[in-house]
């Protein structure tokens, strides 16, 4: 493979300009943006899913389209959602010749690094031998010889690796500045793609809406009862519920980034990891009141499902003080949590720093979601016997 670039690399070795060599990323994402992400990207991703329910018929989106190719364009997503994927295969080919040359111009960095320390040590001993034959010491100039012998043959092994790593560097810069020229020929064609696209789809029938939370049949009477208290609990139990689900696609994006930034530029974040770990976190506390909703939280109902409706009905009502009693004790530590690391603006120890506060105020939040929801299902039980015992 080395043989095959050669040439190409030696062309390109010294002939381009420093600012056209592969660039590093050096991006810290401040905290306001990673907060403001959180609060609207979800909300963005609500509107755009309402649109394309609003018109089924329409099968492509330019907004996703757009999407793609910003976030996932070095990979040829954007070709593959436009059902071109003779030319996304392409950017993908070119991603893989870019990652092979960074593993490669890694390596031979690696064997520079060795060969410059191991030229260091015998310009040492060049000296050494010196001030031996300076002294007149029996043998000094043979051993002088030899120390000098070695050292050119170090030197050459330094410099040969010193071009393998610009020849390989060469190589990338040039792969990744086509990507980029490939990108920025797509940016401009990309409505017209999108309507060649669409016109792809137009014959093809359209799919059934998909709902982000879909919700199992429940074959138990209690769910059809309802009230006005109820359902509006219940919505926003729905809505915070969708809302988290939204960020599993900002992790998508996210460590996307820090994949193309750790192993094409060579620039791992110092954010990445931490910001989606505290964002699970508070995804995991304000999603709750949505699990209970749809009855998925982790119990043990092998005896409780062979009793009746109404036996079910009343065990809920008796257990439920266990619940309130855990969720209030929720909602009391969390401000306290929250109030505490507001008050001395705790943050993370490590480099990003980014402040604790708002996923401690999480744990409130999420505590009075459930808290609402089990009010709810409370309500639900005590309507349930009360109409079953008028009947």
């Amino acid at each position: 493979m080395e043989s095959v670039l050669y040439p190409v690399a030696a062309l390109l070795h010294g002939a381009v300009p420093q600012w056209l060599a592969l660039p590093s990323l050096t991006l810290t994402l401040p905290h306001a943006v990673y907060w403001a992400g959180l609060a609207f990207f979800p909300l963005v991703a609500m509107v755009l899913v309402r649109r394309a329910a609003r018109a089924p018929h329409r099968r492509i989106s330019a907004p996703i389209a757009w999407m793609f190719w910003f976030w996932g364009g070095f990979v040829g997503l954007h070709r593959f959602y436009l059902k071109s994927g003779r030319a996304g295969l392409v950017f993908l080919l070119l991603f893989v010749l870019l990652l092979m040359g960074n593993d490669y111009s890694s390596d031979a960095r690696n064997d520079r690094s060795l060969f410059d320390n191991e030229l260091r040590i015998a310009e040492f001993n060049i000296t050494q031998r010196q001030k031996d034959v300076d002294r007149q010491t029996e043998g000094a100039e043979e051993r002088l010889a030899k120390a000098i012998e070695e050292h050119d043959a170090v030197r050459n092994r330094a410099e040969a690796a010193s071009l393998t790593e610009d020849e390989w560097r060469a190589f990338v810069g040039a792969v990744f500045w086509l990507i980029m020229l490939l990108l920025l020929l797509d940016a401009w064609r990309l409505r017209h793609l999108v309507r060649q696209a669409e016109a792809r789809e137009a014959g093809l029938a359209d799919s059934s809406d998909i709902d982000i939370l879909q919700r199992d049949d429940v074959t138990d009477e209690r769910s059809l009862i309802s009230s006005p208290v109820i359902r509006t609990i219940e919505k926003i139990s729905d809505w915070s519920g969708t809302f988290v689900a939204y960020w599993i696609v900002l992790a998508v994006f996210v460590y996307y980034y820090e994949v193309i930034a750790r192993y094409v530029f060579n620039s791992p974040t110092n954010w990445a990891h931490e910001a989606m770990f505290l964002m699970f976190g508070a995804q995991y506390l304000l999603s709750g009141a949505a699990t209970l909703r749809d009855g998925k939280h982790v119990r043990v109902d092998v005896v409780y499902a062979r009793f009746s409706v109404r036996t079910r009905a009343w065990i809920d009502i008796v257990t439920s003080l266990a619940f309130f009693i855990f969720v209030v004790t929720l909602i009391v530590t969390g401000f306290f949590f929250a109030m505490d690391a507001v008050e001395v603006m705790e943050v993370s120890f490590t480099e990003w720093a980014i402040q604790y506060w708002p996923i401690k105020f999480a744990i409130m939040i999420g505590g009075i979601l459930i808290l609402l929801q089990g009010v709810a299902g409370l309500m639900r039980n005590v309507i349930f016997l009360s109409r079953s015992r008028a009947d």
